[in-house]
């Protein structure tokens, strides 16, 4: 029980503040995205700060819900966005441990011109808690097929990573999944090895322009089919609830 409320706990300053893609020993300045969660079951009238850089109320309504969700699950909208990492790709020279935000896909090139996202915990029981995010990132380019090409990129180039501070080892890579949108893509994150093995996967969908984003947060292996059933649900209702 005591491990499920750390992983709560670590998830939601993963979500909240400042983390990347891994443990809570991910080298400091590597921002996430969303921030300030605030407990919500509806998708209307987030509250909070809403003069940062990208934030959208009514994107924040496309965000799942709980009535879209699978049972158990509830919905935290954040009400802050960080910038995502502009249109510079890291040169091949920039160190691998430095980009993990960029690998791990809580941070992507480009320039958004909106930014909404929520976690998404499911507390199945004291010591069954499967966590997640949903990001919804648009453009007013071709901002989110050069993200996912970005993407791929990093990957390729950086599947295993050391942290600075040496404790263990991250990998990466782009893994088959499901086909959703007009391009999706699966990267497989993981840190440990055996029964200590976590888990941190993200699906990435392209729908139009735009791009919808679940991942899960630092779960044991096996949960691919709870991050499928989330990302079928979040494009579903993001389609169904555009103009």
């Amino acid at each position: 029980m005591l491990d499920t409320v750390l992983r709560r706990a670590v998830a939601v300053v993963a979500v909240g503040l400042v983390a990347a893609c891994g443990p809570s020993t991910t080298p400091t300045g590597n921002e996430a995205l969303p921030t300030s969660p605030a407990p919500t079951s509806a998708p209307a009238s987030p509250t909070g700060t809403t003069d940062e850089p990208g934030y959208s109320a009514a994107l924040s309504a496309r965000l799942l819900t709980e009535d879209s969700l699978p049972p158990g699950f509830t919905v935290e909208i954040a009400t802050v966005m960080a910038a995502d990492a502009g249109n510079r790709l890291p040169g091949t020279g920039t160190s691998c441990s430095d980009i993990v935000p960029l690998l791990s896909a809580r941070r992507l090139t480009g320039t958004p011109s909106a930014i909404a996202a929520a976690t998404l915990p499911r507390d199945s029981g004291p010591d069954d808690l499967w966590l997640g995010t949903e990001v919804l990132r648009t453009y007013a380019d071709d901002g989110a097929r050069r993200a996912l090409t970005d993407l791929r990129t990093l990957v390729a180039r950086c599947p295993n990573v050391l942290p600075p501070d040496g404790t263990g080892r991250y990998r990466y890579a782009i893994a088959p999944g499901p086909r959703l949108g007009d391009e999706s893509v699966h990267v497989r994150q993981s840190a440990g090895t055996g029964p200590d093995t976590t888990r941190w996967d993200c699906l990435l969908v392209r729908v139009g322009t735009d791009l919808v984003v679940i991942q899960e947060e630092g779960n044991k292996p096996g949960g691919d089919e709870l991050l499928v059933q989330l990302a079928e649900a979040a494009v579903r209702r993001y389609r169904t609830t555009g103009s």
